[in-house]
């Protein structure tokens, strides 16, 4: 039997058991309606305690809160889009096992059911109690949030969030986890609104889930295997909404989770009573089938219920001194830059943490997360780093995120700086800041920065070859969401974030960029041609570093911010992606995609392959002359040489990269190639023809070269007849 009907028979069997499961469990019911408790005209009976947030049954919906500090939890029942209770449910003493309350009510209209919770208990600020009855909380487990759906618009005007009781019955059908090995993987930073918004975009459903879908063909011949899109997690976009030089500002970013549990019902672009969630899966469906994984940035670092000041959301209200970090005296610790901080190591917070992930990697087929200020899920419950955090080795080991892939933002926003030494139990890969930084350096010119770029080049495994994974735990990057696009890197001296509202003082000072000769827009077209240059130098480097790669949406055709490094609140041109530029910049995006195939093509870039035949090691670094492997300070040029044997090809796979950074020409040697083999150049960023990649690399007769004032050259070992080419 092929796999695919023993695939489809496992399935019927489950179905069947499923099928038996909800029989025997409507039959129970029905054996006990006569004996159901009675509660304001509904018909209630104990529910399981096991089951979190709110959970459809044959006959009733399953109700389950927790709370360690509370002494009562009332159940509130709204009609869609309405602001007064029709019903308060109170969550009977003999309801209670332990510190879980949970009720099956029977009955309900679950189409136009909305429902939310109120809390009551102690109410002691020094000691971190925030108990009462008058607030009216979201379920820390609500899988959809109401008065979302509009982007830009909070309809609900008592301030309070509710939730929406959802359907879990998507059909995956076939579709599996694709499990691309971390060497493999080209990652693709997106923000969901953003990557479609603009007209620009062509599709249908601008700014929303299908318009992404509608972007799979472009996604899959760019040649990206995985999606990493910024927050999808329910948030309120409308939080710090102001005007500024005639524009709204919203919290455009997303990075102040409303509920962990919830998609944001604003990047669907049609409503989903009941369904939230569906669009999203189609769109994962619709990835996965094109061998796309999809990631998730995450935010457990803190939520949006902010400081003393900020709302009564959830957390506050069911245990605020448990999942936050307080001070002796009931204050919150900022080690995020948000207002708090989560309390991730504390049991209760830990086991929401971990049924969240779960829950998303069963029901939307995640395949990765990426934790946004992720050294915060090491601190201890008075914001001291641990040695071996809970959570993180937990997550580490947990069987369902098994072939999950777990990504850290290796910082916070308390001064933890943690790159090369978060703590991974082999497990974890990082968003390696440092790569960024020094290759940012010293393509710019700095060439003293050349022996630590080198060490990034080649895995920097002077941070990962000791208890981590080596090439696999660095997460390669130039840029991302937060900073400059790859276009304003090199069109901007500084930042330019004045439509931000705070007189330019947000965003990064430390950019490491240079504007190639003008701030800003110019038609300068010998400025213009530096700029790009040093863009396609940037692509080549790193695809051609050990380490998985990372590029930001929009950066293959040159999208610009207009010199905005910190554009978490702009819903407009600026953060939205002009697709006009594809069309503009089309040699540049042909050679972009060029060179992440050429990634792909070539597995000693990538991995160590087996020893090579002709006896050079996986890496070798050289300067302009082959037989000098010393970078210093005063190294003008950087050459990296990649080697191993491809059992299938039956011959060498070696791959020689030349970077110069230096203003001034520069003679090189390659070293001498095999017998009977010879080099070949693939790929020269200075070419002043504009033949930038030949798909048919290029015979070289001579060994000497000259390496164009900032550029970068890549070039093959071709093989003879003899090796079976």
């Amino acid at each position: 039997m092929n796999e695919y009907r023993r695939h489809r028979q496992n399935r019927k069997l489950v179905e069947i058991g499923e099928r038996q499961v909800r029989e025997l469990r409507k039959t129970d019911l029905n054996r006990q309606m006569l004996a159901l408790d009675e509660c304001n005209g509904f018909r209630i009976r104990p529910g399981f305690y096991n089951m979190n947030g709110a959970t459809m049954l044959a006959d009733g919906v399953n109700f389950t809160a927790y709370s360690k500090g509370a002494t009562a939890i009332t159940l509130l029942l709204y009609k869609r889009g309405e602001s007064t209770p029709f019903a308060h449910l109170p969550f009977p003493e003999s309801y209670r096992i332990g510190n879980v309350y949970s009720m099956i009510v029977f009955g309900l209209d679950i189409e136009n059911i909305e429902y939310c919770y109120s809390v009551d208990g102690p109410w002691d600020p020094d000691k971190g109690l925030l108990f009462n009855k008058n607030h009216l909380l979201l379920d820390p487990y609500a899988k959809a949030v109401s008065g979302q759906r509009i982007w830009g618009q909070n309809p609900n005007k008592d301030g309070a969030y509710r939730a929406r009781i959802v359907r879990d019955n998507f059909e995956w059908n076939d579709t599996n986890s694709l499990c691309t090995p971390m060497n493999d993987t080209v990652i693709y930073e997106m923000h969901v609104r953003g990557f479609t918004m603009d007209p620009s975009s062509g599709v249908k459903c601008r700014g929303t889930f299908e318009g992404i879908k509608e972007k799979t063909e472009y996604l899959r011949k760019l040649g990206i295997t995985a999606v990493e899109l910024m927050p999808i997690f329910e948030f309120d976009e409308t939080r710090d909404k102001r005007i500024v030089n005639g524009k709204t500002l919203l919290d455009y970013w997303g990075y102040n989770t409303i509920s962990f549990f919830a998609p944001n019902t604003s990047y669907a672009s049609e409503s989903e009573y009941n369904k939230e969630g569906v669009e999203l899966k189609r769109m994962i469906k619709e990835l996965k089938d094109n061998g796309i994984e999809v990631i998730l940035d995450v935010v457990f670092n803190h939520t949006a219920e902010g400081n003393e000041n900020g709302p009564f959301i959830s957390f506050k209200g069911f245990d605020n001194n448990i999942y936050y970090l307080l001070t002796p005296y009931g204050q919150y610790y900022n080690f995020s830059g948000c207002g708090n901080t989560m309390n991730c190591n504390h049991p209760m917070v830990q086991e929401l943490i971990v049924e969240c992930l779960r829950y998303w990697a069963i029901e939307y087929r995640v395949d990765g997360f990426r934790f946004d200020l992720a050294s915060i899920l090491g601190r201890d419950q008075d914001g001291s780093p641990m040695e071996r955090p809970p959570l993180i080795q937990r997550l580490a080991y947990d069987p369902i995120l098994g072939n999950v892939k777990l990504i850290a933002e290796a910082w916070d926003a308390g001064g933890m700086y943690q790159v090369g030494n978060f703590p991974a139990w082999k497990r974890w890969a990082e968003w390696n800041g440092k790569y960024r930084d020094d290759i940012r350096s010293y393509l710019k010119g700095d060439i003293w920065a050349a022996p630590e770029a080198v060490k990034r080049i080649t895995g920097s495994m002077d941070m990962y070859g000791g208890s981590y994974l080596g090439y696999d735990s660095s997460v390669n990057f130039i840029t991302c969401h937060d900073g400059f696009t790859l276009y304003d890197l090199y069109s901007y001296n500084g930042k330019h974030n004045e439509d931000n509202g705070w007189n330019n003082t947000d965003g990064a000072n430390d950019n490491r960029s240079w504007n190639c000769g003008a701030e800003g827009e110019t038609t300068d077209p010998k400025i213009l041609d530096l700029r790009f240059r040093m863009m396609r130098n940037a692509i080549t480097v790193l695809m051609c570093s050990r380490g998985t790669p990372m590029v930001y949406a929009g950066d293959e055709f040159g999208n610009t911010q207009f010199g905005n490094n910190n554009a978490y609140c702009q819903d407009n041109e600026i953060s939205w992606l002009n697709w006009n530029l594809l069309k503009k910049n089309k040699n540049y995006f042909d050679f972009y995609r060029n060179m992440i195939q050429f990634r792909r093509k070539h597995p000693a870039i990538r991995k160590d392959l087996q020893p090579s035949k002709c006896g050079y090691p996986h890496i070798s670094v050289h300067t302009e002359n082959p037989d000098n492997g010393n970078i210093t300070k005063d190294s003008k040029v950087i050459c990296v040489r990649y080697a191993g044997f491809i059992e299938k090809k039956n011959h060498d796979d070696i791959v020689y990269i030349a970077i110069n950074a230096y203003w001034e020409d520069i003679q090189i040697m390659l070293p001498n190639p095999p017998e009977g083999a010879y080099w070949s150049l693939c790929v020269d960023t200075g070419d002043e023809s504009g033949k930038y990649f030949y798909n048919r690399p290029k015979p070289l007769t001579w060994r000497n070269r000259t390496l164009k004032a900032r550029s970068v050259s890549v070039f093959i070992v071709s093989f003879g007849a003899e090796y079976g080419v």
